[in-house]
């Protein structure tokens, strides 16, 4: 279980990072997208 979380957190923080480089990039609408897909 522990470990779970911990794979997940460092996903998000994955996550988190690609998005503020992106938002710096001004990529931010279709990184979103793309995100959105992704998760469907």
């Amino acid at each position: 279980f522990g470990n779970i979380w911990k794979k997940k957190g460092y996903w998000v923080a994955l996550k988190a990072f690609s998005l503020a480089k992106s938002l710096s990039t001004g990529n931010s609408k279709s990184f979103f997208v793309q995100q959105i897909q992704a998760l469907e």
